[in-house]
């Protein structure tokens, strides 16, 4: 249990660290900077998605023959459709736009930064969550190694995202210590779920592979409506790209050689 719990903490830790950047750098992210950091971010996630989640779906549903992709299936769109549904309820504002998402509300602009934030990281929780409730369950498709992997990845893009949120509140006119305060608590979200995950996998063994595939959807919708514009949005540039390549490579081999 305890290595179970110090895996959650993970990435939360990756947040709260990036977050302390509030104090360091200057009261602006350059655009540029942003941009790069963006696609680490989503390169690190679709790896994730795929080595350390589908993959290991279709692999536990092996006795499904040529019908092993259908849990795998199953679970991803069902992933992406519980975050359609919460893009749609709950009141957001991405860093780098002005349009408000989801219903009307008289809610602060500070807190729905905050909720956009944390509708990301929930579904980063829940793959945690899930890989090391395999582990727990002793899925012999899910190690120790590629459990750790799977978090230190999550945590190596949480950093930038931690600076990412906390930034822009100062440059709004919050005080450091509160922005801070606010970046640390858009990851709190992530061990949170993550634990109700593991608790859910464990009473729902047979789920495995659905719930494995259900965290690589909700991620990959991340990545594609919120990560992907972010990181081309502006003048033209291929730092993005690079940036998601690095992040893509960096977590594959994460997986590759720790799993």
């Amino acid at each position: 249990m305890k290595t179970v719990i110090i895996g959650l903490l993970i990435p939360f830790i990756g947040t709260a660290a990036g977050a302390t950047g509030v104090f360091f750098l200057k009261k602006e992210i350059d655009q540029g900077v942003q941009r790069a950091l963006t696609g680490f971010a989503a390169g690190v996630m679709v790896a994730a998605s795929i080595w350390s989640l589908i993959v290991p779906a279709i692999e536990q549903s092996s006795d499904l023959g040529k019908f092993a992709f259908m849990p795998a299936f199953i679970g991803f769109w069902a992933g992406i459709l519980f975050l359609l549904l919460l893009d749609h309820i709950i009141p957001h504002l991405h860093v780098s736009e002005n349009e408000v998402e989801g219903p009307k509300s008289n809610i602060t602009r500070t807190l729905m930064l905050v909720l956009a934030v944390t509708l990301h990281n929930i579904p980063e929780g829940m793959a945690v969550g899930v890989v090391y409730a395999g582990l727990v369950n002793n899925s012999g498709l899910i190690t120790a190694g590629g459990a750790l992997a799977l978090a230190v990845g999550i945590a190596i893009q949480n950093f930038p995202e931690g600076a990412i949120i906390s930034m822009p509140l100062y440059s709004e006119g919050k005080s450091k210590p509160k922005s801070f305060a606010l970046g640390v608590l858009s990851g709190a979200v992530e061990p949170v779920f993550g634990g109700l995950t593991v608790l859910l996998a464990g009473l729902v063994v047979p789920a495995m592979p659905y719930l494995l595939s259900f965290a690589a959807g909700a991620m990959l919708y991340v990545v594609v409506e919120e990560l992907v514009p972010e990181m081309a949005a502006g003048k033209h540039s291929n730092m993005g790209v690079v940036a998601f390549a690095i992040g893509f490579s960096l977590m594959m081999a994460l997986d590759v050689a720790l799993g």
